[in-house]
């Protein structure tokens, strides 16, 4: 068997490269693998703009975010969205005895192979081309026996990004098609947003009907792309397309309705969705002729939903999921980028002449895909930093792996637990939740590893089982795991070393199979360095680690997270009402120190309290005061903690810092926040000073 990367493989064992969480990407060679320079790296789309979205379409950010995916698991793989990159670069050492035919050391090389399973490392990120999801870099790609590399001219022409654009697609556009020309194809429509990709698509159906010269239509999503009319894109296609239609893929009625009153009702012999935007498998689907053909350029473009409307609507339509490799796909888009060499340079000079597209493009994908408040299982938000948290959190849930979330107190911690238990294959079987906090430490032995009949005084009859045997082939989530005792770590760490344990007064080893997922509001490392943590027992648990941020750093969620908990209070108690927008601004103006355990509690009061349909933002504002008093409250009683005496000075300070913080959030300015504390302007100044705010 060709050599295919097995040996770099890092965690988890015995996986394949492209599947593994990390692969080593030392550069130095082992037999059957060449190291290649990198030059550019073009990515598959709709991963490129998810990227830019979750960096907020920063490009700094961006940069920093693909080289900590690099550095995390040693190849570029995005762990969002399942999805990689193809790239361009310079050959530098071959392994002894590896044969690349044609193709030696200082050759430039194109990749058909994604870099999912190559090891790889990223030095520097230079220019970002939002059109063609492509970067410029610095850096070094290890491939294998059987990776697919060609020899290219020039890495930094304008025909190699076209050709890595087109590679991309590459096993779809060959394998439709190949379906196409088995078909009497007289009118088709191509769906999308990405312009290259529909050239590339468009002329290869009239290569698949050479006789029949099909018609082509072109239905783009005009919700999305900003910047570009229908008059731009005849110039760009030429004679590639016969018609075009701007519509809104999320609202399929409406497009369908569009483009079958200027067709006269007659449907399309085959459609080719390049789409992935809920509703787009509708519009297909409907203007897809009886015995037609609808094709996906990706298992992920709606595929099976439009299986199941198809049988809705009682239409027989064939449907085909296409991608991947295909042995004669790189001489097939090849001759397509030659073919399509007029279209791509007028789609390359209008790029040239919208420089302020590209942040227009980023930010309308954006809105499209979070600007309503999603929920997954149970889990509400809106924020970005949410967003890229609950993608993490997706990805991480299907590797069977020991997983830490830590987070400040009320962040929602078992909401990610369940979250990852919903999506992992263990989500099926027993799942057993822990507050390690609430264990005794005599009895904590005996609660997680059970006991047999007669071990001690007062044991059960029948013995007991502990938490690991009720959890065995699921799932075991230990809150406040912090909270446990030196000595019961210990016994934690065999378990999880050896799969195997004792019960008290038991002779008979138990085997276990148990993902154990752990929770702590104090960060675990911290504690390793406190002396509190076993060192060995942290890494054991540190394969992977999520970091729930506070409320205050994702106040998008505020407003939403609100709306829901008021729901829940209007079910549950039958009476209507809801927030008013200035009470929303008042939530979101507060730090909440409690995080989204708090807004609950401050939402709920608000519900019981408010005697009016509407709670405005008075109501809010006065309840949070009542918040704010609250803590400097507690806090005395927190300093006192049965102390027969307290330091005045010291708890005046640290009170008088709290209010002038609150009051200095609350309203942005030295000058507001002395008006709202009915103090001057220079005292409040002074007080800021020193306090260092």
């Amino acid at each position: 068997m060709k050599n295919f990367g097995l040996e770099r493989v890092v965690e988890p064992a015995d996986s394949l490269p492209v599947t593994a969480w990390k692969l080593d990407n030392s550069p130095e060679l082992r037999r059957g693998e060449i190291r290649i320079r990198l030059s550019s790296i073009v990515f598959e789309r709709e991963n490129f703009f998810q990227l830019c979205s979750i960096c907020e379409n920063d490009d700094d950010k961006i940069r920093e975010r693909i080289i900590k995916i690099v550095n995390e698991r040693g190849k570029l793989h995005n762990p969002y969205t399942e999805s990689s990159a193809l790239f361009v670069g310079t050959v530098e050492e071959i392994s002894p005895g590896f044969d690349l035919g044609e193709i030696k050391v200082g050759d430039d090389v194109i990749s058909m192979t994604p870099m999912a399973g190559l090891p790889a490392f990223i030095e520097e990120i230079g220019e970002i081309d939002i059109y063609y999801g492509r970067i410029q870099c610095t850096g070094y790609v290890i491939c294998f026996e059987t990776v697919q590399l060609m020899k290219v001219e020039d890495p930094y022409s304008r025909s190699t990004i076209h050709l890595m654009r087109a590679l991309e697609e590459e096993g779809s556009i060959y394998g439709i098609s190949h379906e196409l020309m088995q078909r009497d194809v007289r009118k088709a429509a191509v769906i999308g947003s990405n312009i290259a990709e529909a050239i590339y698509y468009s002329q290869m159906v009239k290569n698949s009907s050479p006789k029949q010269k099909a018609s082509v239509k072109f239905v783009i999503d005009g919700a999305y792309f900003i910047g570009i009319t229908e008059e731009d894109l005849r110039v760009i296609f030429g004679s590639l397309v016969d018609g075009i239609f701007f519509v809104d893929l999320s609202k399929p009625m409406e497009a369908v309705e569009k483009i079958m009153s200027s067709e006269e009702g007659e449907a399309f012999d085959a459609v080719i969705n390049l789409e992935n935007i809920k509703g787009c498998e509708s519009v297909a689907s409907l203007i897809s002729k009886d015995n037609g053909i609808v094709c996906y350029t990706s298992m992920n473009n709606r595929y099976c939903h439009g299986l199941l409307l198809v049988d809705c609507l009682g239409k027989d339509i064939t449907h085909y999921g296409l991608d991947g490799y295909s042995a004669n796909a790189y001489s097939f888009a090849l001759e397509i980028v030659k073919e399509t060499e007029p279209a791509l340079r007028r789609l390359d000079a209008f790029y040239a002449g919208k420089r302020k597209t590209p942040q227009k493009i980023r930010t309308a994908f954006r809105e499209r895909t979070q600007a309503a408040a999603r929920q997954i299982d149970g889990f509400i938000y809106k924020s970005p930093v949410t967003a890229a948290m609950v993608e993490e959190v997706l990805n991480v849930a299907q590797y069977d792996c020991n997983v830490i979330i830590q987070g400040e107190t009320g962040v929602g911690k078992e909401k990610v637990f369940n979250l990852i238990h919903q999506n992992s294959s263990r989500r099926d079987k027993p799942c057993v939740k822990i507050n390690c906090a609430t264990i005794t430490e005599n009895l904590a032995e005996s609660e997680f590893f059970g006991y047999e009949k007669g071990s001690f005084t007062g044991a059960q009859a029948g013995g007991k089982e502990g938490y690991f045997e009720i959890a065995n082939n699921g799932t075991l989530f230990l809150d406040e795991i912090g909270c446990l005792s030196l000595a019961m770590q210990s016994k934690l760490l065999r378990v999880l070393q050896e799969s195997t344990y004792y019960r008290v007064g038991g002779t008979q080893p138990r085997h276990v199979n148990v993902r154990v997922i752990c929770a702590n509001n104090i960060p675990l490392k911290k504690l390793v360095e406190e002396g509190q943590f076993r060192e060995d027992l942290y890494y054991r648990l540190n394969i992977c680690l999520i970091n729930v941020p506070p409320l205050r750093f994702r106040k998008e969620d505020i407003s939403c997270l609100a709306e829901a908990f008021l729901n829940n209070y209007v079910s549950k108690y039958g009476v209507v009402k809801e927030f008013s927008q200035d009470a929303y601004k008042q939530l979101e103006e507060y730090h909440w120190p409690g995080n989204v355990r708090e807004l609950e509690n401050t939402v709920h009061r608000l519900y019981i309290a408010e005697k009016e349909r509407i709670i405005d933002g008075y109501a809010v504002d006065a309840l949070i005061n009542q918040n704010v008093l609250g803590e400097v409250i507690l806090d005395i009683k927190k300093e006192m903690n049965g102390e027969e005496s307290i330091d005045f000075n010291q708890i005046m300070d640290e009170q008088e810092k709290k209010i002038i913080a609150y009051a200095l959030r609350k309203k942005g300015t030295t000058r507001k926040a002395a008006d709202f504390l009915g103090i001057p302007q220079t005292t409040l100044a002074r007080k800021k000073l020193k306090y260092n705010l």
